[in-house]
């Protein structure tokens, strides 16, 4: 729930101004009341960008007149006329904003990035004229301070105690001129996270490598060369070969690339895109940025960002969070140089006469890999079907161990034309909502993958869910098939996990409902469902040849699985480097200002015992979306803490019959309906019939 108070009269201006057009107008915007689709879902084919600010400033107006009527109400405060009129107000703003939300991620252009700019600091400050609002504190409090006697049921109970201790966390026991001081940061850091996240796309798509020389791509195969190709004539370079850079450190290709100076120019190409003086350079955004965490965090009466974040996650403290990943850091060290010193001997044997670089380290751990497992990557793809891996891998386990079928809808109006939607049906028939998935890369969609909900389940509001999932996997050259990594496919399976914590949602209040939860739970639904990837029997429905029907050969899946600790040194140690240096920005306390951010990057990593240079960070401070525009600020840590839960989690399953439909219910019962409705500890405790152990991640990667 965001909102703001500051720009109430400018929008009453505006439309006193012209009264007869703004009622036309808004009587014709798609945004202003639920569409006549299923399950609500948005209209896209009546939605344009000129129907976007007027509704979210509409909303935004009628959410503060919400506020306001909830604040000075009369009546004594109840649970009735103040947290849940709460949970009832802004709808008009969630419809509008949850549609923008996913164009600005999925399928921005500059009209939309420069709304989002206008917007930013409009939203943090109707977010303070909640969480900073006296009279509506006063009330809050009063129904918290009253919970037990109320005769409140556990999830209403639940609410209170979740909506009393965010106020508080957001400021509402701050002083009056301290107040006015937060609102300001909180204005000034929407703006430049937004800024900072449109600034990385263009630095990313300006970072493409770019060759009219097909030798230099020797290594690839026929099907990445005409992509490549496809790539260039997309943008307006017919005759070339283009190669776009995804938002992490590493790139995909590079573990194919023969040529070693490509290889190295298109690494630094990826590692310096964001640091080159120009308009994309973010340097002085993150610091920046930084500093008012730092300042924020002084205020609200926090040493620094990463112990006011952390209140009210399961790691409770950054010193909980570090401990946990210090633990991991010796083996994964260790690890990482086992396998450099093995890739370096390999590349010593082969008659090749360098030191092993970052730049190198796909290619040759690939070639170590088939040297020690006889598994090429190439050799997996023609039975990776991207439309099998969805129907036969994650819709066939979701159906074996949830009994939900799905069915695609080709009436129901997208966004892009490569995304699909498909509506979810319980094991009785019932309907359980929507599912839209966005898998190919383009220029104009931010990097990595995600979920979200266009629709949140709740009972209160009569809602049920309609979720996205965008990825970005490279999309064939036309007539060619939709073949994927094995990387991708446990992507789609994780994305999807966090599509059923929001599908099996069953709760009354918006708040509580889903994937509502801390950063370090959240990502227990999706990386446990990873694991059903490898599956026996999941697997051998999904991995068939693309043309023969063929099952991919036992003794090439078999070799799948025996890799599946190979090279967990290097991943687990980068990611340790980011989750570290993440915490190393958010525990600079204010007044630590930071002169040069790439030098504070490199100190950060050498107090931290994690500056290989072979391997380097999964995410560069410059580039680091999660933490400067996604939301991950003091919570990257969250992914590993959430392995520790998940492998924990699967290990009962391991323990109790695998993939079975009772084994389903359960989890769907005891985790994936629960959202934030329960104390999260206990709900996992319950599950697992004990607190998390760390023995099962350790296994996992090896270790």
């Amino acid at each position: 729930m965001k909102t703001n108070i500051l720009i109430i009269s400018t929008i009453a201006l505006i439309y006193a101004c012209t009264p007869e057009k703004r009622s036309k107008d808004m009587d014709n915007n798609p945004l202003m009341q639920q569409s006549g689709l299923p399950y609500g879902a948005p209209d896209f084919a009546k939605i344009s960008i000129e129907h976007f600010k007027p509704a979210i400033e509409a909303g935004i107006a009628e959410n503060l007149a919400e506020v306001k009527k909830i604040a000075e109400n009369k009546e004594a405060a109840t649970f009735a006329n103040t947290l849940e009129a709460l949970e009832k107000a802004g709808q008009t703003l969630n419809r509008a904003y949850s549609v923008f939300g996913l164009l600005a991620g999925a399928n921005t252009n500059p009209e939309i990035q420069a709304l989002e700019e206008e917007l930013s600091p409009k939203l943090a400050s109707l977010s303070d004229a909640v969480y900073l609002n006296d009279k509506l504190f006063a009330r809050v409090k009063a129904v918290y301070e009253n919970r037990d006697k109320a005769g409140l049921d556990a999830e209403s109970k639940r609410l209170t105690e979740v909506c009393y201790n965010r106020f508080v966390l957001r400021g509402a026991n701050v002083s009056g001129a301290q107040k006015e001081e937060l609102k300001a940061l909180n204005e000034e850091e929407a703006t430049l996270c937004t800024r900072f996240a449109n600034r990385l796309l263009a630095a990313a798509k300006a970072a493409a490598w770019t060759t009219d020389d097909a030798t230099k791509l020797d290594g690839l195969s026929e099907a990445d060369i005409k992509n490549l190709a496809q790539n260039a004539e997309n943008n307006d370079k017919k005759g070339q070969y283009l190669i776009t850079i995804q938002n992490t450190t590493q790139q995909p290709l590079l573990q194919s690339l023969k040529n070693r100076q490509v290889r190295e120019e298109l690494f630094r190409r990826a590692w310096s895109r964001a640091e080159k003086g120009d308009d994309n350079d973010t340097r002085q955004i993150i610091t920046r940025i930084a500093e008012i965490r730092a300042k924020q965090a002084k205020i609200l009466g926090f040493k620094n960002y990463a112990e006011w974040n952390l209140q009210d996650q399961m790691a409770k403290t950054p010193e909980a969070a570090l401990s946990f990943l210090n633990k991991l850091a010796p083996g994964a060290v260790e690890k990482a140089k086992r396998e450099a010193a093995r890739i370096q001997e390999f590349i010593n044997k082969s008659g090749d006469n360098f030191k092993l670089e970052a730049w190198d380290w796909n290619l040759y751990s690939e070639q170590v890999r088939q040297a020690d497992f006889a598994l090429d990557d190439n050799q997996l793809k023609p039975y990776l079907l991207l439309d099998n891996v969805l129907h036969n891998g994650i819709f066939y386990a979701a159906n074996r161990l949830y009994g939900i079928t799905f069915k695609e809808r080709k009436d129901i109006p997208v966004y892009q034309e490569d995304v699909r939607v498909f509506e979810l049906f319980e094991e009785n028939g019932e309907a359980i909502g929507l599912f839209y998935c966005d898998y190919f890369k383009r220029d104009n969609k931010s990097g990595g993958a995600w979920m979200g909900n266009l629709v949140e389940q709740s009972h209160l509001l009569g809602n049920k869910p309609v979720i996205y999932n965008v990825c970005n996997f490279v999309k064939p050259a036309p007539g060619q098939p939709a073949l994927i990594s094995f990387d991708d496919v446990e992507t789609m399976f994780h994305e999807f996990g966090h599509a059923l914590h929001g599908f099996f949602a069953n709760q009354k209040y918006p708040s509580l409902s889903g994937t509502n939860v801390s950063r370090d739970f959240v990502e227990l639904p999706s990386q446990i469902n990873e694991h059903w990837s490898l599956n026996p029997e999941v697997f051998g429905k999904y991995a068939v040849h693309y043309e023969t029907g063929e099952p991919m050969p036992t003794e090439l899946a078999d070799k799948l699985r025996k890799t599946t600790t190979f090279n967990q040194g290097y991943m687990l140690t980068e990611l340790l480097e980011a989750a570290l240096l993440d915490m190393e920005w958010h525990n600079l306390k204010e007044g630590e200002t930071v002169a040069d951010p790439l030098e504070f990057e490199k100190e950060a990593l050498s107090r931290t015992g994690l500056n290989l240079g072979e391997v380097p960070p999964r995410y560069r401070s410059t580039y680091f979306l999660h933490i400067w525009g996604h939301g991950y600020a003091a919570g990257y840590y969250a992914y590993l803490w959430a392995e520790m839960l998940d492998t924990d989690a699967y290990s009962w399953f391991e323990e109790n019959g695998g993939l079975t439909r009772a084994n389903g219910q359960r989890f769907r019962n005891m985790i994936l309906s629960k959202g934030n409705s329960e104390d999260l500890e206990k709900i996992f405790a319950e599950f697992r019939g004990r607190q998390p152990d760390i023995a099962p991640l350790l296994k996992h990667r090896g270790l």
